[in-house]
């Protein structure tokens, strides 16, 4: 579309867009969609080149804008503000009409309406009598069913409610976290994203997330990744004469320059695909109500779109309405919340059958009672008054079903997390992924950076070596030799990023603010403390100026500027890790800064006399070089081995970086709790050794390993280069710093962990990470810690957790937490079974034997609601104790019912049945009243059944105190009032409970009861907390078959529930569906078999043919592209196949098996996999097993 094609469509605004501006949205919006070349020539014809279109914006290059909020107002109005417009939250209304969804609530609304309009009909021809007075009454238990169902719906409804408000808040916290360094006036000052308008001088680094799309002015050596909008994994090369356009979104992988802002939000490339997906979304949504619970910007955006399709091919799950949720948060159901839905279903079927059970009874008892026993002939006039029966014997078998059915739950488990995560925001942990919090709690391994995270991240120069002296502390600089300081000062001053800096103290008497690289600021610190000042050097050569910039990057571990000398001839400074750059060093300055040889013996000497030492101090050394160049013939820059070699060594430099001082304390936590934590850093093996021991990861005299990368991958990997797992296994138990390592060593280490199959329990690891090189092993890890601080966008968006304040000790707190969710959910369970137990009991054994539940359906929704959704709530938000990290962290498989607690659960049980079914059937004659059983229809309520029923919650109430304690603990009432939610909910509950009994009446079907009643009843009550003593003095190993009934509630489910971690939850009806596949791929693997065993023969006889490649590791996955999918599906053989070697070729052979599939059609996954695999085997020649299985299938 031609420029006079757009002036045509904007001539109406014209007015405001040019007349303010050079150009309008529509034309940068279309200038930004080129690429390369064509974007370069586009630029230079219709703007005149980069600084053209600077003077277009009204904006400098090198002073950006002025900063005036009446032109940044403007600027918003016309080119929009950098945020994409949210999605609505959900109103209230929609999360009522939500709850009301529920199965059982609908079934009871439907019963309640029945007897509703049955108590209003009368049948014709009969009068007044005795009948008239409790006819009148009929209607009250349909309204009051039909009203409780109101509070249990609002309650559900305002639960959810207040999650998404949290949700959003906690969305926000996010973003307002992310800033970025903007040019105005001049000064570099660090702006939220939200804020940057079209027309900012924006400076991008490496590690950064743009915020815009915006066009290069100036770069140095920078790659961007752009696979977040092409999905092209290569690193694109952006130059401001080849390739200068840059895109929101994009990740900066290397390299350094400043952008001028062309689009923001909505008009950006991110915020255009956004719109169309938010259109997409709507759409989906109305087809199918999909839960998305957080807004995300456009920053979170970017990364929900790169992070989705890695996801989904990790879960296996080419599933098209995942893909299109791109907005809704990956993972919201966890590995608890998982096994909870299963528990929850499986106690459902179960109170499904007593209720239908319970129904069938009641009907045939009343029937053979009146038609056979007593021989009524049916009247029809008497129907209404039978059916009225029914329907009541209908409504016990659905209030059975509600106790039953334990819907509090899930809603334990979201208050637990919501409240946790709430609460670890103020221990500085930002919590990005919900189920992040709970997996904390079972982690067994911490894989640690040093720098920022055990260390304080404030480098100072401490020692130096310079003219072969070796200085202890930094010298006077009158000592120095003049050349050699003035070399120093220029090297450091020059070769470093411009954006580093040290600032005057925000408070007098502070340390100097420490802005940028920390290293770079120990150098600059250095400078300074040589009585020279950095600033008049970098004016003299400002950035533009610089003739070339090698960054820094994990492969180079060096930095090296080229600069013009005013001769023309070119010198290039160089600095970094000293063993690094020192090996590429063939001179070094003398004592009187004249260049002397430096042979390859005295570098050996220099290692073991002064890096050696400086090291084993714990402090990082750099070594600082330099080279001239001629300028005739000017060397080819690109040819980076020979330009970064045959240097002379200026000095080098020991900076310290101390330990933090809480660190050593939290890392002994951690071992007590069982987690090991291990280092991982790119620091060298001494400092790295010397800082572990000051943490106290490792104690002098301990068996364990200290490597660095070099022999790390040495001792993991075979002869042809490719990672074992059997070598990795040889290797991590002991291993506890790896020194000098690579991101990808970072990544073998943790996936080596995880896949380990050493120790019966799959171990969890928890990694830390803050450069962009982090990405991949904080997404492997279980749970991924960034840094809030020194941490990278990139970092951040691969990570669950955000640690604002960089520090380990924030870690052990998150552990805490984790357990903490947990043992709440494993405290509500206990209380939550034992109340269901009994009350099914009672009401169906009450029912069979006296044809009316002892505990009415209005009753069973009260009790329903205060164990559901009160307990839930008083029991989840407990805080947390030190005590928790006493303990080993649970395995994954661990059933959720521990033995104590079945032990608790049942022993509670039989105490509150014994008491109830003594009041039903012994009660009138103790308290000396009317007997309430057997009483007819729509009589009014009996003192008798009030006992029972008031009787049955204060033992509730005071066995909620017993489940504060799930380990046996003597003490139930330790630290009670830390809790006030607890407290205020145990003493609300009893005082609606004295309202309902005392003036209830009869829609609670209660009689006022007197003083002395009530006393017994809360005597009985407290008696559960005696009880409660008895029970913890029986030890478990008396109860051998607990053991087996706290490991029943999951005996199907360990295998699935592995498959489940990397998915959602998948629904019950799917479960059922995917057991033919289960079938179906054992069918195939047997195929396999029989295959492998023909071609073993085949292979015997004809050694050349293709042999089955079955030895090989999991590992290859690495080296063949296919296979980077299965690189995380958790590898747990869906079939009973005891032969690993088999389970590795399934895994070659079909993607499909080793993750659920989500095609619901077996024989459709079949040919899938098939397709699969004719792609990605080695062969398909007539004699390779894949040919024969194709022609099997």
């Amino acid at each position: 579309m031609s420029n006079s094609d757009f002036y045509a469509k904007n001539q109406r605004n014209e007015g405001n867009h040019a007349a303010a501006f050079g150009c309008s949205v529509m034309e940068l919006r279309s200038l930004m969609e080129l690429r390369g070349t064509e974007a370069v020539v586009k630029l230079q014809e219709d703007y005149g080149g980069v600084e053209g279109l600077c003077k277009r914006l009204k904006t400098s290059p090198t002073e950006g804008l002025a900063g005036a909020q009446t032109d940044l107002d403007k600027r918003k109005e016309i080119f929009g503000k950098n945020l994409i417009p949210p999605k609505k939250p959900k109103t209230f209304l929609q999360l009522v009409w939500e709850a009301l969804q529920d199965v059982t609530l609908i079934i009871l609304e439907i019963a309640a309406l029945i007897s509703l309009g049955l108590s209003f009909y009368h049948p014709p021809g009969e009068t007044g009598g005795e009948y008239e007075g409790e006819a009148d009454a009929g209607w009250i238990e349909g309204a009051a069913i039909l009203l409780s169902v109101v509070c249990v719906v609002l309650v559900t409804a305002f639960n959810d409610w207040s999650k998404e408000k949290q949700f959003r808040g906690l969305q926000s916290r996010i973003e307002q976290e992310q800033k970025f360094q903007v040019v105005r006036g001049s000064q570099v000052i660090q702006l939220p994203v939200a804020d940057i308008v079209v027309g900012d001088i924006a400076q991008i680094k490496y590690g950064d997330l743009l915020p815009a799309d915006g066009v290069l002015i100036q770069g140095n050596d920078l790659k961007i990744d752009e696979s977040s909008l092409t999905g092209e994994s290569d690193h694109v090369k952006k130059s401001a004469d080849k390739d200068p356009m840059l895109l929101s979104g994009t990740h900066v992988m290397e390299g350094s320059g400043r952008m001028v802002v062309t689009a923001v939000g909505v008009n950006s490339q991110t915020g255009i695909i956004f719109t169309l997906l938010g259109a997409g979304v709507e759409e989906e949504e109305k087809k199918e109500k999909k839960e998305n619970n957080s807004k995300k910007t456009k920053q979170d955006g970017a990364a929900a779109m790169e992070m989705q399709p890695l996801k989904s091919a990790e879960g296996g799950e080419a599933d098209e309405k995942e893909r299109k949720k791109v907005s809704a948060p990956k993972k919201e159901k966890s590995v608890l919340q998982g096994k909870l839905t299963k528990l929850a279903v499986q106690i459902g079927k179960a109170g499904l059958l007593m209720s239908a059970i319970t129904v069938i009874i009641l009907v045939l008892y009343f029937a053979i009672d009146n038609f056979v026993m007593q021989k009524h002939p049916w009247m029809p006039e008497c129907t209404p008054i039978y059916i009225q029966y029914f329907v009541k014997f209908f409504i016990i078998g659905v209030t059975v079903l509600v106790v039953a059915v334990p819907e509090g739950l899930p809603l334990a488990v979201t208050i637990s997390l919501a409240y946790s995560v709430k609460k670890m925001m103020k221990d500085n942990n930002l919590v990005r992924h919900l189920d992040a919090c709970e997996t904390m709690g079972n982690a067994t391994a911490i894989c640690s950076d040093k720098t920022g995270t055990l260390t304080t991240n404030r480098m100072t120069a401490v020692q130096l070596y310079v003219g072969d002296v070796h200085y202890k502390e930094i010298p006077d600089p009158g000592v120095l030799p003049p050349k050699s300081l003035d070399l120093l000062v220029n090297a450091i001053s020059i070769n470093s990023a411009y954006t580093t800096k040290i600032l005057p103290p925000d408070k007098e008497g502070g340390l100097p603010k420490q802005v940028g690289n920390k290293t770079e600021c120990g150098l600059l610190g250095l400078v300074l403390e040589l009585k020279r000042d950095y600033q008049p050097i970098r004016n003299q050569i400002p950035e533009e100026k610089l003739y070339k910039v090698y960054t820094f990057n994990s492969v180079r571990k060096s930095m090296s500027t080229v600069i013009k000398l005013p001769d023309g001839s070119f010198r290039m400074y160089s600095k970094g890790a000293s063993e690094i750059v020192l090996k590429k060093c063939s001179h070094i300055l003398n004592e009187v800064g004249e260049p002397r040889v430096f042979r390859p013996r005295d570098k050996d000497e220099m290692v073991k006399k002064v890096i050696e030492p400086m090291a084993c101090d714990g402090l990082r050394t750099i070594c600082v070089a330099y080279r001239d160049f001629s300028s005739n013939p000017e060397p080819n820059w690109d040819d980076e081995n020979n330009i970064l070699n045959d240097l002379t060594a200026i000095c080098v430099v020991g900076i310290e970086d101390p330990v933090r001082p809480e660190v050593p304390d939290a890392i002994q936590k951690c071992q007590r709790a069982g987690i090991t934590v291990r280092m991982v850093t790119g620091d060298n093996i001494n400092t790295a050794r010397a800082i572990a021991i000051k943490c106290g990861i490792i104690h002098p005299g301990e068996d364990f390993l200290c490597i660095d990368g070099k022999e790390f991958n040495r001792r993991i990997r075979n002869e042809k280069g490719e990672v074992e797992q059997e070598r990795i296994d040889k290797v991590w138990p002991k291993l506890r710093v790896l020194a000098r390592s690579s991101p990808t060593d970072k990544h073998t280490l943790v996936k080596g962990i995880i896949d380990s199959t050493m120790a019966d329990q799959r171990q969890v690891v928890a990694v830390t990470g803050d450069g962009t090189n982090d990405g991949p092993a904080l997404k492997k890890a279980d749970v991924g810690f960034a840094m809030g601080i020194a941490g990278t966008d990139v970092a951040k968006e691969a990570s669950d957790i955000i640690l604002t304040d960089d520090n380990f000790s924030s870690i052990v707190k998150a552990v805490m937490w984790g357990r903490n969710v947990y043992d709440s959910i494993s405290k509500f369970l206990q209380f939550q079974l034992t109340v269901n137990v009994v009350a099914v009991i009672v009401a169906f054994t009450g029912a069979c034997i006296t044809q009316d539940s002892p505990l009415k359906a209005v009753q069973m929704l009260w009790v329903n609601l205060i164990m559901d959704t009160f307990a839930s709530l008083a029991l989840a938000t407990e805080p947390p104790t030190e005590s928790l990290l006493k303990r080993k962290p649970y395995g994954r498989n661990k059933p959720l019912i521990s033995s104590t607690m079945t032990k608790n659960i049942l022993g509670h049980g039989v105490y509150q049945l014994i008491i109830i079914f003594t009041l039903l059937f012994v009660g009138e004659q103790i308290f000396d009243i009317d007997s309430g059983r057997n009483a007819p229809l729509h009589s009014p309520p009996s003192e008798h059944y009030t006992i029972i029923f008031n009787t049955f919650v204060m033992m509730q109430l005071f066995n909620e105190i017993n489940a504060r304690k799930i380990h046996g603990e003597r003490n139930v009432f330790d630290g009670i009032f830390r809790n006030p939610i607890f407290c205020s909910i145990v003493f609300g509950t009893f005082a609606v409970q004295i309202v309902i009994v005392q003036f209830g009446g009869k829609p609670f079907s209660c009689q006022p009861l007197d003083l002395e009643k009530w006393m017994w009843c809360v005597f009985l009550g407290l008696g559960e907390l005696v009880w409660g003593q008895v029970i913890a003095t029986i030890p478990n190993s008396r109860l051998r078959f607990l053991r087996r009934a706290g490991q029943l509630t999951q005996k199907d489910e360990l295998p699935e529930e592995d498959v489940n971690e990397e998915n959602e939850e998948i629904d019950h009806a799917e479960r059922e569906l995917r057991r033919g596949q289960i079938l179906w791929f054992r069918g195939l693997n047997r195929i396999q078999t029989q295959i492998r065993v023909v071609n073993a023969f085949r292979s015997s006889l004809y050694e050349g043919l293709e042999k089955p490649d079955s030895r090989t590791s999991i590992h290859n996955f690495m080296t063949h592209p296919e296979f980077r999918i299965e690189d995380s599906t958790p590898n747990i053989p869906l079939i009973d196949d005891t032969d690993d070697d088999s389970a590795r070729r399934r895994m070659k052979y079909s993607s499909q098996p080793s993750s659920p599939n989500k095609n619901n059609n077996a024989i459709d996954s079949g040919i899938n996999l098939t397709i699969d695999t004719s792609k990605s085997a080695a062969s398909s020649s007539p004699a390779s097993p894949l040919h024969s299985l194709e022609t099997s299938l």
